[in-house]
């Protein structure tokens, strides 16, 4: 009888991982045997267990078009990070549609998503021994809680967006889901048909991808170039172009190049990287919850970042954008004359950029602009893009108010006439719905100021945005007329004379919550005010028995309602981030 041959036995795992990569801690030597048989159970081999274990966190989701195709973009990203020589591990996070979550309870949601993205990312992170991380996002607030995770850990992190939807096409012009936001108020004033609705409203939204405008998805993933969290070029491919895989591809190949120079976020996130990012958002008109989410990763870094900050580099940065929802362009349309690194060219020739600022591939932004080399502002035909020199505004887009109802700052962006000022009797809501029901039964009228409160970080909680309500008064025509101020938050397709922000909150007994209907309200955008006519002792009077029951007493909403802290310094819930 023939004697069949042995199997060949393939040699003992001997490891060659170097020692400094935290993953060594989980894949190397005779006591991790059981370890890297759980990881041979899925697929990886010994030259996975010897290269760094990069995090892949996907929020990919069929709850929103900003996420829907995520898993696409993840899995070139995962090319890219094998073929460099990384060990690629994809793993999930949770997201929140802003847009359908809207107008509802469940709004509330929104910015606590933030935190348990950060949370959840950090977690798997520390305990499965990551040495690197790609953080991907889709809708509004998984760009910062990705940046904030990759802050906690500070481990060598490259941020990656999804892309931006492409605009839909309603009565040839391009339309967002801002224009059916606002056909509801055309609609309740007479000046929409409900046909018209319904038509734009299928037309809209046409595909996969975040939000077309300068809102707030659009508006982080372009701070994440301008921060030095992302490479140059990375934010605007559309959602479903081919180079937005290209993009991603490329991504996880420069993950592996970060971590071999070791290079960190706390080697590039510095006062002047995050001056860079208000810079960006003040020149493009982005969306005011970037004065939520900056702080909030300055708190995390450990930086120094005032409200302040946002008055005085917006004071100097002129708006040279005409995004929506300001103007009438979208992400797009930046793109195809050559994306975010245009407008950051135009700055740092302007001088109003940190060049010697470090990013993430290791160059200074000024190295990184001269290597991207993007068109420049004054030899483009681009009607939506201005130089420093001839700008739409003379002043950046954001502006922080204060006075003796908001003694720690709130918020607007200027999308339209910059010396908006009203002083007259304020109309006063204890929630969105009551104002909300007020705006659609038509009772607004030129020159009303409404007040939205209980509704920040801690008594909403959750600091809902409020778009159906300030594009209800838009679509109206009261836009520029109305104006409207919350303790909670707005969409960054709000436009008009919206003040988010209210710092101290009704809930924590701010000065927001001693307003009564009539009482006498002063916004004067040029001075920078937000003020009611009454005495400090009148204010505390008001004050002596507010004693606020909380709105949630179990569950996620009350655990993160007690944990949040003031939107003036990001409504982070972190016990050791930054927050005075």
């Amino acid at each position: 009888m023939s004697q069949q041959p042995e199997p060949e036995r393939e040699e003992p795992y001997a490891g060659s991982k170097d020692p400094n990569l935290r993953s060594s801690e989980v894949t190397e030597g005779r006591d991790r045997a059981p370890h890297r048989s759980m990881f041979r159970a899925m697929g990886f081999d010994d030259e996975d267990l010897e290269s760094p274990m990069v995090g892949v966190p996907n929020p990919a989701a069929d709850i929103t078009p900003c996420n829907v195709h995520l898993d696409e973009v993840a899995e070139s990203a995962i090319d890219g990070i094998d073929e460099a020589g990384g060990m690629p591990i994809e793993f999930g996070t949770v997201t929140i549609s802003d847009a359908i979550s809207m107008g509802t309870e469940g709004m509330k949601s929104s910015l606590i998503s933030r935190e348990v993205i950060a949370d959840s990312v950090e977690l798997v992170a520390f305990g499965e021994r990551m040495d690197a991380l790609v953080t991907i996002g889709g809708c509004d607030k998984n760009m910062p809680g990705m940046m904030m995770a990759s802050i906690r850990t500070d481990l060598p992190s490259v941020f990656l967006y999804g892309g931006s939807i492409m605009p839909g096409e309603h009565d040839g012009r391009e339309v967002t889901i801002q224009n059916v936001f606002e056909g509801v108020g055309a609609v309740a004033e007479g000046e929409m048909s409900d046909d018209e609705l319904d038509t734009l409203e299928r037309n809209a939204c046409p595909g996969a991808g975040s939000c077309g405008g300068m809102f707030t998805a659009n508006t982080m993933a372009s701070i994440s170039e301008a921060i030095g969290f992302a490479p140059l070029g990375s934010a605007s491919p559309p959602a479903e172009d081919e180079s937005r895989y290209e993009v991603a591809r490329e991504t996880g190949e420069l993950v592996v190049d970060v971590i071999q120079a070791d290079r960190k976020p706390s080697d590039f996130l510095t006062k002047e990287a995050f001056e860079n990012a208000i810079a960006l958002q003040v020149a493009v008109g982005g969306s005011t919850n970037a004065v939520l989410h900056l702080p909030a990763m300055a708190a995390e870094a450990g930086i120094d970042l005032e409200l302040e900050d946002f008055n005085r580099i917006s004071a100097r940065t002129p708006k040279i954008a005409n995004l929506q929802p300001g103007g009438e362009r979208v992400m797009n349309d930046l793109h195809e004359v050559g994306g975010v690194p245009v407008v950051l060219r135009e700055l740092l020739e302007a001088d109003l950029l940190h060049g010697d600022a470090l990013t993430v591939t290791g160059e200074t932004m000024a190295e990184a602009i001269e290597r991207y080399d993007p068109p420049a502002v004054a030899d483009l035909d681009a009607d939506f893009l201005h130089t420093v020199d001839d700008p739409i505004h003379e002043r950046g887009a954001i502006r922080i108010l204060t006075g003796n109802l908001a003694p720690d700052g709130a918020v607007i962006k200027i999308t339209g006439e910059d010396h908006l000022h009203h002083e007259g009797p304020v109309r006063v809501f204890e929630e969105e719905r009551g104002a909300m029901e007020y705006v659609q039964e038509g009772h607004v009228d030129s020159g009303d100021v409404i007040c939205i409160r209980n509704e920040g970080p801690r008594g909403g909680p959750g600091m809902r945005e409020m778009l159906g309500v300030t594009s209800a008064v838009a679509g109206q025509g009261h836009a520029e007329d109305v104006a409207l101020f919350t303790d909670g938050r707005f969409s960054g397709a709000t436009r008009g004379f919206s003040i988010g922000h209210v710092a101290p909150e009704a809930f924590v007994g701010g000065p927001i919550a001693a307003l009564e209907d009539g009482d006498v309200v002063t916004i004067d955008i040029d001075s920078h005010e937000l003020s009611v006519d009454l005495t400090v002792d009148e204010i505390e009077e008001r004050l002596a028995d507010h004693d606020p029951e909380p709105n949630y007493t179990s569950g996620v909403l009350a655990k993160y309602g007690q944990l949040f802290g003031s939107a003036a310094n990001g409504a982070v819930t972190n016990p050791g981030a930054k927050q005075d």
